[in-house]
C-alpha cells in the first residue's frame, strides 16, 4: 500500500520559512491529518528560527475550505472526532505565534480557508482573488472566522463579511484594511516571499515584540477559539460547524 503524500509541508530559509497547504488536487481543502501536519510544521519552523512565515497553498490557490467529501465519508473517518479540537488548537497556536505570518492569497480563501487567511498578520492578495465567509448562507456556524473577525475588525466589518456571506474581492479587502498589498495574480507567491525576506532582515527581536504589542486581547482570552467552537456545538450542532 502506498502512503499518502503529506498534506502540508514546510520550507525553512534563513530567518523565514513557508508553511504550505499541499493538496493542490483538492484545491488545498482541509481534511484528515492535515491540520495536525500544519501544527507540526508551524512548530518545526519556529524551532528552526523562522521569524517570518509565509502561509500559502500549493498549485495556485490558497484554500477551498473543508473537504466536504472527506467529512461526509461513511463510515466516519477515524480523525473526525478529534477534528474540532485540532482545528481550534491550530488557531490558538497561530494567535500565540511570535513569528509574523504573511498570507499569500491566490484565487480564493473559502470558509475554513478564509479563517486561515484572516489569521495572517499581513496578507498579500492577487487582484482576482476573493475571500468568502459563507457559512451563514449554508446554515453553518463559523467559529474560527468569527474569532479572527472579532480580533481584527469592527463589528460592522465583521457583519459585512460573516452575515453578508458573499465573495469579497481582494480590492474590497484592501479597502477594509484586511489586505496589506494587492498584486498581479501571477505575482502573489513571489511578492509574499519578498515581503518575508525583507521582514526577516530586520534586526533582533523587534518583529515579535511589535507583533505582541499590536495584538488585541482576545475576547474570552486565548480560549476564544474553543469558546466559539463550543457555542457552535451548542446552538448549531457539531455537524453544522465549519471554519
Amino acid at each position: 500500500m502506498t502512503q499518502d503524500p503529506p498534506a502540508a509541508r514546510v520550507e525553512l530559509h534563513e530567518g523565514w520559512g513557508e508553511l504550505i497547504l499541499a493538496r493542490p488536487d483538492r484545491r488545498n481543502a482541509l481534511a484528515g491529518p492535515m491540520v495536525s501536519e500544519l501544527r507540526a510544521g508551524l512548530a518545526q519552523l519556529l524551532a528552526g528560527g523562522a521569524r517570518v512565515i509565509v502561509l500559502r497553498g500549493e498549485g495556485g490557490a490558497f484554500c477551498s475550505g473543508l473537504d466536504v467529501d472527506a467529512f461526509a465519508a461513511r463510515p466516519a473517518p477515524d480523525w473526525l472526532a478529534d477534528w474540532p479540537e485540532e482545528w481550534a488548537g491550530f488557531h490558538r497556536e497561530l494567535y500565540r505565534c511570535p513569528a509574523v505570518i504573511v498570507g499569500a492569497l491566490e484565487r480564493f480563501a473559502i470558509n475554513a480557508g478564509a479563517a486561515l487567511a484572516l489569521a495572517c498578520d499581513l496578507l498579500v492578495a492577487g487582484e482576482g482573488a476573493y475571500l468568502l465567509v459563507g457559512e451563514a448562507a449554508i446554515g453553518m456556524y463559523a467559529p474560527m472566522n468569527l474569532a479572527w473577525l472579532r480580533l481584527k475588525t469592527s463589528e460592522a466589518v465583521a457583519a459585512q463579511l460573516a452575515l453578508g456571506a458573499t465573495r469579497v474581492p481582494a480590492a474590497d479587502l484592501w479597502r477594509l484594511g484586511l489586505v496589506h498589498k494587492l498584486v498581479a495574480d501571477a505575482e502573489v507567491t513571489t511578492e509574499a516571499q519578498a515581503l518575508a525576506i525583507r521582514l526577516a532582515g530586520y534586526p533582533g527581536q523587534g518583529l515579535a515584540a511589535i507583533k505582541s504589542g499590536l495584538r488585541r486581547p482576545a475576547p474570552a482570552g486565548e480560549g476564544v477559539f474553543e469558546a466559539l467552537l463550543a457555542t457552535g456545538h451548542a446552538t448549531a450542532g457539531p455537524s453544522r460547524v465549519t471554519g
